[in-house]
């Protein structure tokens, strides 16, 4: 692990004036099979919560405030939900050089507590994984692997031993897959021990986006947005085995829906997956039980309280109450 502790370029701001915005009902939810009733009741609906964002990412709750973090990543910040308030946390959250960033996407994405409640977060722009300290500044965990930079790191999952698990397209990049900036010749899956032993752990994944892992940690869902949601089992030494398709949406998504993206695993196992217009609900053996339908591309969700769910949609935050609750 990189310790360096670095001169903190984001401006840390305060609450800014705002007017709470109402929550509007918005959407659909579809069902195909009797046991999502239990997870979404029958009277639940799809309620837009914010609005005016940017491309809305990395959705996390935080427990302390009661409130929901997540990334605006064009705008380059990461913004807190509350009450129907969005206030501004962090500037320059995912890139902090002084040239303009030259694509779409310079900012923070997935982000993630330590088991010291610490924020950790993807940064697309200066392509590394950060760590936010208690008095502000950041800390580097991985910025390279190999001496070769990462693409842009885009979402995060810990496990319950200390590693963190990532993902590494090209998104970030201004160029994406045909950057001339890009130094990694692959889309990888990256482990950092507690320790700051970053090794690779899967490569052979067109885009892998989305990542968590199953309640007992057996198994590594990650949404290739290229096609599939995929599942790879977790060895004993935290390597993982080959990827085998969890589901395939392409029989049944529509032509520029958009395809898999951020995903969530509740405590007994079903996945919550974003892309296609929505959050598609699957079993844990890869059954379609339902769909939440946003409308709009989708990029990721997270568990607030009592089960609510919230869905980064677009230029939206959502915000449905389900049965389910999160692992």
């Amino acid at each position: 692990m990189q310790v360096t502790t670095l001169v903190v370029c984001a401006a840390i701001l305060g609450a800014t004036s705002a007017s709470a915005l109402e929550p509007v009902r918005i959407g659909a939810i579809e069902r195909y099979d009797p046991r999502f009733d239990a997870l979404v009741p029958k009277d639940a609906v799809l309620e837009r919560v914010a609005e005016g964002l940017e491309w809305a990412e990395g959705p996390l709750w935080d427990k302390a405030d009661r409130s929901l973090l997540f990334s605006d990543v064009p705008r380059n910040r990461i913004q807190r939900w509350k009450d129907g308030i969005v206030t501004t946390v962090l500037e320059r959250s995912g890139y902090s050089g002084a040239p303009p960033f030259q694509g779409p996407e310079p900012g923070s994405n997935g982000l993630a507590w330590d088991r010291d409640g610490r924020l950790v977060f993807c940064q697309h722009g200066d392509r590394r994984i950060v760590r936010r300290e208690k008095d502000g500044s950041l800390s580097v965990l991985a910025d390279r692997f190999e001496g070769r930079r990462f693409n842009s790191p885009n979402d995060l999952v810990y496990r319950s031993n200390g590693d963190l698990y990532f993902t590494d397209p090209p998104y970030g990049l201004p160029g994406t897959f045909e950057d001339p900036a890009k130094e990694t010749p692959f889309q990888g899956v990256y482990r950092v021990t507690p320790a700051g032993v970053v090794s690779l752990v899967a490569r052979d994944i067109e885009a892998p986006n989305g990542i968590a892992f199953s309640p007992d940690e057996t198994t590594l869902y990650i949404g290739n947005s290229a096609g599939q949601w995929l599942a790879l089992s977790v060895l004993a030494d935290g390597s993982l085995g080959p990827a085998r398709v969890f589901a395939d949406p392409r029989a049944w998504r529509k032509p520029g829906e958009g395809g898999p993206d951020g995903l969530k695993v509740d405590r007994d196992g079903n996945v919550w997956a974003t892309g296609p217009l929505g959050v598609t609900v699957f079993a844990p053996d890869g059954t379609r039980l339902g769909r939440l339908v946003t409308g709009v591309k989708t990029g990721n969700l997270a568990w607030g309280e009592n089960g609510d769910v919230f869905i980064a949609a677009n230029h939206w935050l959502v915000r449905v109450k389900t049965a389910a609750r999160g692992f």
